[in-house]
């Protein structure tokens, strides 16, 4: 089954990235202070489908591609049976019916700084639906 989430265009520093993968759909958000991106004017949250076989190469790319003066980004996508969690340079691959590693996927995600209102992943979240 296919992979769906979300990936911030102004997250990535290439975003060539999206042309590999399918976009279902765009919003453009304007920035807040609750973001905690003050250097940008807006987000650019695309709803995107990944075919299960290249998930995992996918998250890789996403993982080497976030914006390194910024690096405090996460994307995320899932399917019925697993979750993946991407940072720069670390990759969760959350396994839905055990979902223990959302508490070390959180916790790594506020380590680097990203708000904590940001990462409260569940797995019943519909990542794709925000």
């Amino acid at each position: 089954m296919n992979y769906k989430g979300i990936i911030i265009a102004e997250s990535l520093e290439d975003s060539s990235l999206l042309k590999e993968v399918r976009i279902l759909d765009t919003k453009v958000e304007p920035i807040t202070p609750e973001h905690k991106t003050p250097w940008l004017k807006q987000w650019t949250l695309n709803t995107v489908e990944i075919p299960e076989d290249i998930a995992q190469i996918i998250a890789e790319k996403i993982s080497q591609s976030f914006d390194r003066k910024h690096p405090d980004w996460y994307a995320d996508y899932k399917n019925d049976k697993y979750h993946f969690i991407i940072f720069s340079g670390k990759i969760f691959k959350v396994d839905l019916a055990n979902p223990v590693l959302y508490k070390d996927a959180k916790a790594y995600g506020i380590s680097i700084g990203i708000p904590e209102y940001q990462v409260d992943f569940v797995p019943e979240d519909k990542t794709w639906e925000r």
